[in-house]
């Protein structure tokens, strides 16, 4: 399976950031991608007034091209995330979807572990405008959950600040990818955002040898594209079986965190 990881540089404009996005989604899948994954938060990035302003239903505007450019495309669009806005509650979702090649909405995923940090001078406080989901990379338990439950690609949208980005983002993706013998498909924002805020790219693929298949060098977006050879990761899951030896009690798979 062929796959790509988008790099956008979203801001507050929704429908700059919806074109940005389309673009490239169909630049990817014309160089043949069948998987397409996007960045966090990749329609509104900003501030809590954006997110407020720029905060949708799984029926709006956002989502609704998600579906129909899946459609006509024919390919497996992972919707980044977007700020969602859910009735009946006060905070925000930083949600995750999947659309299926024919249109549908195959899985939604709500963002468990909300970024409340200081990085540098800059306060990045996400739970000010919105509420955990019942499910990051930071957090290895879920990826392992995730291969144990079967999973071979994991996708990851992702913003990451510059200065942990430099220092981290690619050590946790290949490591993640190593300990759990998957590809994975990280698709990061870059760049500078509202309130100075700063992301580091670096958008990348990797196999679950943690080798570097693809990565977005430029500074500005664009994507990458890579073969998956499942043969490849089957090779490896034989070769060192580290799934297959696990000790399977000391994972428990919260009823709560199951997605549609």
């Amino acid at each position: 399976m062929r796959a790509a990881a988008i790099q956008l540089n979203s801001n507050e404009n929704k429908d700059r950031n919806l074109a940005a996005a389309d673009e490239l989604t169909r630049a990817a899948a014309s160089d043949g991608a069948q998987l397409v994954v996007l960045p966090e938060k990749f329609n509104v990035l900003g501030t809590h007034e954006h997110y407020e302003q720029g905060a949708e239903t799984l029926d709006g505007q956002t989502i609704t091209w998600a579906r129909e450019t899946a459609g006509e495309l024919g390919i497996d669009l992972v919707a980044g995330s977007i700020v969602e806005r859910r009735e009946g509650r006060e905070k925000l979702s930083n949600t995750c979807v999947h659309i299926s090649p024919d249109g549908d909405i195959r899985a939604v995923y709500r963002k468990m572990h909300m970024f409340d940090v200081v990085v540098g001078d800059i306060e990045y406080k996400e739970s000010a405008s919105e509420e955990p989901g019942e499910e990051n990379l930071r957090f290895p338990e879920l990826f392992r959950i995730l291969a144990i439950k079967g999973a071979t690609v994991i996708t990851l949208p992702a913003a990451f600040t510059k200065i942990t980005g430099e220092a981290h983002w690619e050590i946790l993706i290949r490591a993640r990818a190593i300990e759990n013998q998957v590809f994975m498909v990280a698709a990061g924002q870059v760049g500078m955002h509202p309130e100075s805020k700063e992301s580091w790219g670096h958008s990348m693929i990797v196999d679950p040898w943690g080798e570097v298949l693809a990565q977005v060098t430029d500074e500005g977006p664009g994507y990458c594209t890579a073969d998956l050879d499942f043969n490849r990761q089957a090779e490896v899951r034989d070769k060192i079986p580290s799934l297959a030896n696990r000790q399977a009690a000391a994972y428990v798979w919260p009823q709560e965190a199951e997605v549609r």
